[in-house]
């Protein structure tokens, strides 16, 4: 597994990831593993799941971008005008947040 070059304190991921040698992996790296375990686990482990909600959070994100169709399909063709309107979408999906908020 590749670590990014600033290393996290906790990764967040679904059950699909709960396996006994993929949590020792992170733990000798220092990373403490914030996966909720899978229903036929033997031993449950019960991760924090306050931190768990952020990944719910950025899911949510990745969803509403997908519903944008530029890009979804990706039109654009060069790297830069595809992260300008990348950005423009996450624009509009933040000022949701402070648009009639009285």
């Amino acid at each position: 597994m590749a670590m990014p070059v600033p290393k996290p304190a906790a990764l967040l991921a679904d059950k699909g990831y709960d396996g006994d040698r993929f949590r020792e992996n992170l733990l000798l790296h220092n990373i403490l593993p914030v996966i909720p375990p899978r229903s036929n686990r033997k031993a449950p482990e019960h991760p924090d799941y306050r931190r768990y909600r952020d990944r719910n959070r950025v899911e949510r994100m990745f969803g509403f971008l997908k519903h944008q169709r530029r890009i979804a399909t990706r039109f654009e063709k060069t790297p830069l005008s595809y992260l300008s309107f990348l950005n423009l979408a996450a624009a509009r999906l933040w000022l949701k947040h402070f648009v009639n908020a009285t």
